[in-house]
């Protein structure tokens, strides 16, 4: 099995070599894993002892983000290494500051995982919610190097929980302590024989709540809501956009804000060829012509976190695609969230739905009838609204649980 998986990761780094003459994530892939080591080489201190934390991409790095920044403040001196396997969390997160140094992860061929641990000397690993590298997993534990999983959450689905599934199962062998998210993950891990596991919860929870003590204040969306009830659409698709612009165009009393999962100009054309009502570009906003829209298009990234504050009701992209987006940097804000179908991967989407704070659709009329119900019931508005904001501040807490677990800090 190891040799067949050694062959596929040759054969992973061949094709993504292959496609970034056509496709600039892959071709960005290719590019860093190949001078990943030469970089790390150049840049790492000559003494190592880093802790090393990797995240599978920018979802999981946000996860992980809590640790890095309590890490930072109370160990000011420990060096840190933060690694990316996708381009589309190495590119917008390289400059962080939180860090000592930001690098992509060379692929995981046995004589990469090799050089990377010699350049490194990491006295920990940690990894985030997802990846199980093989040869990486194997090599920390045969040099004994402790390694730790974090935020993780398992399913009865996946592999490791197969008939198939040994050489998965010997990935998590290899951690030295897994925090669990839920009580399931930890009863599908002990089945296979894992026990050395904790429930610690989700990071998450403690992200969204320190982006809600930070957010920014966005003035032309205050100027644009003030006053309306509003709905702050955010990582929409097309799907999903084709669902609330229909209900925004047929209620003038309201207000919209729509912050695209992407934000090319053909996405944004198709947004606006949607929309029979006045809107604009954020980019083409000022205070003047603001007053005269009822919808703005966000057309930059980075503001999403801070705008759900203006609406009473936010309406999560994702859900009749891959999955939705993250729910809980809205639900912080104290307002109920709509989504599509595909939520089941996600605990708190499920938890959400169970408590009535967040609310499934699997078409334009079941929109329809929900929106209408909360714009006429404010007071079951408030309540849900309420809901959402005490689920999110009840589940926070899984990062002072796990710092204080991995250094010994009673």
């Amino acid at each position: 099995m190891k040799l067949l998986y050694n062959f596929a990761i040759g054969c992973y780094r061949t094709a993504v070599s292959i496609a970034g003459h056509f496709n600039k994530k892959a071709q960005k892939l290719s590019h860093g894993e190949s001078n990943a080591l030469k970089q790390l080489q150049a840049n790492i201190h000559p003494d190592g002892n880093y802790i090393w934390i990797h995240a599978a991409s920018l979802g999981e790095f946000e996860q992980g983000r809590p640790l890095i920044e309590t890490l930072r403040a109370k160990c000011p001196n420990q060096r840190i290494l933060l690694t990316f396997f996708s381009p589309s969390g190495y590119e917008v997160r390289k400059n962080y500051d939180g860090v000592d140094y930001v690098s992509y992860l060379p692929f995981d061929r046995s004589c990469n995982v090799r050089k990377f641990l010699d350049i490194v000397k990491p006295r920990q690993a940690i990894f985030v919610k997802y990846e199980f590298w093989y040869n990486y997993l194997h090599e920390l534990r045969q040099r004994n190097i402790p390694t730790y999983l974090i935020s993780s959450i398992f399913r009865k689905e996946q592999i490791f929980f197969k008939p198939y599934g040994g050489m998965f199962r010997s990935m998590l062998r290899c951690f030295t302590h897994l925090y669990v998210q839920d009580k399931s993950s930890l009863e599908l891990l002990s089945q296979i024989g894992i026990n050395n596991a904790t429930i610690a919860g989700d990071t998450r929870f403690d992200r969204v709540i320190t982006i809600h003590q930070q957010a920014r204040e966005v003035p032309l969306i205050e100027q644009l809501t003030n006053g309306h009830f509003s709905i702050v659409a955010g990582s929409s698709w097309q799907p999903d956009e084709e669902l609330f612009i229909r209900y925004f165009n047929s209620h003038p009393e309201l207000r919209l804000v729509i912050a695209p999962h992407e934000i090319h100009e053909e996405h944004l054309a198709s947004i606006e060829a949607q929309l029979s009502r006045p809107h604009l570009r954020l980019s083409q906003a000022n205070e003047t012509n603001i007053a005269q829209v009822d919808c703005l298009i966000i057309d930059s990234f980075g503001l999403l976190s801070s705008i759900y504050r203006y609406g009473q009701v936010a309406y999560i992209g994702g859900g009749f695609g891959a999955g939705i987006h993250n729910c809980l940097e809205a639900s912080v804000y104290g307002i109920p969230v709509i989504f599509g179908t595909n939520y089941k991967k996600f605990r708190e989407a499920r938890e959400m739905l169970t408590a009535q704070c967040a609310f499934s659709i699997e078409n334009y009329q079941q929109l329809e009838k929900l929106l209408d119900y909360l714009t006429s019931h404010p007071h079951y508005l408030e309540k849900t609204g309420r809901t959402a904001h005490n689920y999110v501040h009840n589940n926070a807490g899984a990062t002072n649980i796990i710092y204080n677990d991995l250094f010994n800090i009673k």
